[in-house]
């Protein structure tokens, strides 16, 4: 019987050994819980104001009046947004040329 031991959430590395309940990195010498090491991170995914997780190519409603920065004209409430691409960082929703933060997005 093989086990497999996870990767360093530091350091990325499989090279650790559990040490009552944490797993300890044999490298950078981290330490984190055994519970949570078989869980994925939840910070990669992207959700809307309701909590629903977003994906390439989803439908979004506009939630709020948004003022565009550098022009005259506003998005306005139940402006409908179709295939919008994620991105990383504070603005994570690319739509056409707009870049929108998802707390004032909802899944359609």
């Amino acid at each position: 019987m093989s086990t497999t031991t996870p990767a360093c959430p530091q350091c990325t590395l499989e090279d650790n050994h559990l040490q009552g309940p944490h797993h300890v990195c044999n490298i950078c010498g981290y330490e984190w819980p055994a519970d949570i090491a078989e869980t994925t991170p939840d910070e990669d995914i992207i959700r809307d104001s309701n909590g629903t997780p977003l994906a390439d190519g989803d439908t979004v409603m506009i939630i709020k009046d948004l003022k565009v920065k550098g022009g005259s004209n506003a998005l306005k409430v139940g402006t409908k947004i179709k295939n919008i691409r994620l991105r990383s960082g504070d603005h994570a929703v690319e739509a056409g040329s707009y870049m929108l933060k998802a707390e004032f997005l909802r899944k359609v």
